[in-house]
């Protein structure tokens, strides 16, 4: 019967009736009876990224309810300066609040609408030491939805002492400071571009999951910071891990184009940010349990222990990723897959697995990286966004796809970006790193660590 059955389909003929097909050949594919599913899920997420774009074009949508202007008041010597009566009136003098400064040298004062505002400092109540470094009052103007900052300048004379060499070394630590803390983050996102070729926009809301996950638990859990940072890497690997499972490996296997993945990250990117504001909201918050921001002094620079202690835990950190890289197993395959992911499949390394730990280690490094970000900038629902050109820019400036390469490149681009603050204001400096970013690929394309690649 069976070779009846097989003269039968020689000849073009139906097997006899009651007689199905057998072997591989008549197995549905695996792909054919998930692809339903994973147009579904596809067409929800570009829908979805879709409605929230828009927040980005549309005023008032993405928002937080209400205005606000806040402010912090603090010196690198004296540290947060509470007690501080700060009032907050109309351009025609009606007034609208009066707030003192809390212990962290932070207030708020609630808007009745948009519109401008003046914001006075009564300098009588500031400590010994302390003095304006310019006007008491500043006048802002405040958008629909938004939460002002207010700066107002303060000398305790120790910012510029000693002469500009001395502010030089400050900002000098401050841009190494800056710098470790980018590489904590870009190191994961390196890593997953050298194994899948992704350039992955949604790296930057892992860094904001691990900050607001570190608060939610040590604020409202009224866990230690410690802990709770930890719990934080833990969540920020589960949703790497969940990343590549759910999106990124079924598309994989379909063969989407490189391009095709990009625009899918930056909706990727859309949703989880505006999900964070929805869920966090919109305002700045600080940790609890955190040692104030007092300033100790180490001769030519000075150092908060916050500041001190983000400094220690990226260089551990990134030293450990460097040994796990060059000793362990796992990590020589993840350098064999990042150098040729077609000659390492062929060698038996199992490269799902090794991509699926590569978005785990992203995970847990961007998770931590934002919750050292929180320590100094506070946590925020867009920080990792903000911070996301960065990496981008150390990416880059390194070498993409190796993880020494963004290491590198960070350092120079925090360094870079403090430093240039002593010839371009405070508030453009980041645009000193995209400048250098630029100069250096149009003298060394493949970036400061990559091996130059013959295109075509």
């Amino acid at each position: 019967m069976t070779n009846a059955a097989g003269r039968a389909r020689r000849h073009g003929r139906r097997p006899g009736p009651g007689r199905a097909p057998t072997g591989p050949a008549a197995r549905p594919r695996p792909d054919a009876r998930r692809s339903p599913l994973l147009r579904t899920l596809l067409r929800v997420l570009l829908v979805a990224a879709f409605g929230l774009g828009l927040a980005t074009f549309v005023p008032g949508i993405g928002q937080a309810a209400g205005e606000q202007l806040v402010g912090t008041l603090q010196t690198s010597r004296s540290g947060p300066i509470d007690g501080v009566q700060m009032t907050v009136t109309t351009p025609d003098g009606a007034r609208i609040g009066q707030v003192d400064t809390d212990a962290q040298g932070r207030w708020e004062v609630d808007l009745p609408g948009p519109g401008q505002y003046v914001v006075t400092l009564n300098s009588d109540d500031l400590p010994d030491g302390v003095v304006l470094a310019g006007e008491d009052s500043r006048t802002v103007t405040v958008e629909e939805g938004r939460r002002q900052a207010v700066v107002i300048g303060l000398s305790d004379g120790s910012r510029d002492g000693g002469g500009g060499s001395v502010r030089a070394v400050q900002l000098l630590v401050d841009g190494i400071r800056f710098g470790l803390l980018i590489a904590m983050c870009a190191v994961g996102l390196s890593l997953i571009f050298g194994t899948t070729g992704l350039t992955n926009f949604a790296h930057g809301e892992l860094v904001t999951i691990g900050a607001v996950v570190a608060w939610y638990i040590n604020v409202d859990g009224g866990v230690p910071l410690v802990p709770a940072a930890l719990i934080a890497m833990l969540v920020g690997a589960a949703v790497g891990a969940l990343n590549e499972l759910v999106l990124w490996r079924p598309l994989r296997r379909r063969g989407t184009g490189l391009i095709a993945a990009l625009v899918v990250s930056i909706g990727l990117s859309l949703l989880l940010r505006y999900l964070i504001q929805l869920f966090y909201g919109g305002r700045s918050n600080p940790y609890q349990g955190v040692g104030g921001g007092r300033a100790v002094d180490y001769g030519l620079f000075r150092l908060t222990n916050a500041d001190l202690t983000s400094i220690v835990v990226s260089v551990v950190v990134l030293v450990l990723v460097a040994v796990m890289l060059q000793r362990t197993k796992i990590g020589k395959a993840m350098r064999a897959v990042a150098d040729n992911r077609d000659l390492a499949a062929s060698s038996g390394i199992d490269v799902n697995r090794v991509i699926l730990v590569v978005w785990m280690m992203g995970g847990a490094l961007a998770a931590l990286g934002g919750v050292l970000l929180g320590l100094s900038d506070q946590v925020q629902w867009d920080m990792g966004f903000r911070l996301l050109l960065l990496m981008f820019a150390g990416v880059t400036l390194g070498g993409l796809g190796t993880a020494y390469g963004a290491l590198v490149g960070s350092l120079v681009v925090g360094v870079f970006v403090q430093m240039s603050t002593l010839v371009i204001p405070n508030d453009v400096k980041y645009v000193g790193g995209l400048l250098l970013l630029i100069v250096i690929l149009i003298i060394r394309p493949q970036g400061i660590l990559g091996s130059r690649v013959r295109v075509g």
